[in-house]
């Protein structure tokens, strides 16, 4: 087991070199790099416009030695292998750099998004849970029923929607004013957050995230609810299953202590990946369209102003968390049935 955990921790380090070297190798033919934003601010036009143009057009008029200033200053003047290294020093340390433009540690800027990130997941992946299992193993137990057709519709028309259609839906008919005004249009929590009381606050905060959890727990139960459902199926048609009927054992004793206990396995184990997943992935637009500070939406902003600190920072703390989950979610197959084993 212990050399089975240390060969995959090796593993990682040349998978998270090529995930970082990849993007690195990407950013390098992307136009509009923080040099060409900073020399369109100076010539006082608009960011967005410096950061459609290229490089050449984009220093038309700046003094080639201030250019070669902001260059030095964002580490531009030296070789593209270079900085590549320094990235990579850094990062083996754990020092994620400084932003370009919000003079902050990266580490300082993914601190303070972490909370709207940490309960737009903790939300999702309660709810998909808790939704999903219950209903799978209901599914799975009225097979071929009309309950089992009409949820499958359901579930699948929830699962075809994105959730950033879904969120752009919910909005307009409950938060835009042409419908239905009962859910707020955007953050958190209210202006007068500090003025309410405890009561007060539980409501405006549980109003505040109603729709994007909504948004998010639509476009992301299906799966689970499929895998339970099929997971279930396939334990009640094995021969113990029928064994134990034979015996006139009773029905929900069947159920409850051989079919659920063997059945939930593969969906117990995917927990600790689903549980770092609901707080970095499938945010960004959600964040975006409710105007969530959070880590999605940092992310979306870092790199619009490319601001490539932030993202290659977060992709190297969200590459090696997702490799860790995978980790864990491996070892919890061993730790939840004996019957599998590892080997190397």
């Amino acid at each position: 087991m212990w050399s089975y955990i240390l060969k995959r921790l090796l593993l990682m380090i040349p998978t998270l070199l090529g995930i970082l070297l990849i993007t690195f190798v990407i950013t390098q033919f992307v136009p509009g790099g923080p040099v060409e934003q900073m020399v369109a601010q100076l010539q006082g036009r608009d960011a967005g416009e410096g950061a459609a143009a290229t490089g050449y057009r984009g220093r038309q008029g700046v003094d080639a030695k201030r250019v070669d200033e902001i260059r030095k200053l964002y580490g531009f003047d030296k070789p593209a292998p270079e900085r590549f290294l320094h990235m990579l020093g850094q990062y083996a340390r754990l020092d994620l750099g400084k932003s370009f433009f919000h003079n902050k540690d990266v580490w300082q800027l993914i601190l303070e998004k972490l909370p709207v990130s940490i309960t737009l997941g903790m939300w999702t992946f309660l709810l998909t849970y808790l939704i999903a299992i219950p209903l799978g193993i209901a599914k799975a137990v009225r097979a071929g029923s009309r309950f089992d057709t009409a949820t499958t519709f359901v579930v699948l028309l929830g699962y075809a929607i994105p959730s950033f259609v879904m969120g752009v839906v919910l909005l307009v008919l409950f938060a835009g004013g042409t419908y239905f005004q009962w859910f707020p249009l955007r953050g958190l929590t209210s202006m007068n957050w500090e003025e309410l009381s405890v009561w007060g606050k539980v409501t405006d905060y549980l109003r505040h995230i109603a729709l994007p959890v909504i948004s998010l727990v639509l476009g992301s139960f299906a799966v689970i609810t499929i895998m339970t459902k099929n997971s279930v199926l396939e334990e009640i048609r094995k021969q113990y299953v029928l064994t134990a009927r034979a015996k006139g054992v009773n029905e929900r004793k069947v159920l409850t202590h051989h079919v659920f206990r063997n059945a939930l396995i593969p969906i117990m184990t995917g927990f600790p990946a689903a549980f770092v997943g609901a707080f970095f992935s499938g945010s960004i637009l959600i964040e975006t369209l409710f105007s969530l500070d959070g880590l999605g939406l940092l992310s979306y902003e870092s790199v619009i102003r490319r601001d490539y600190p932030v993202v290659m920072g977060s992709l190297f703390l969200f590459a090696l968390l997702g490799l860790i989950a995978t980790l864990v979610r491996d070892l919890s197959y061993v730790w939840v049935d004996p019957r599998v084993k590892y080997f190397g």
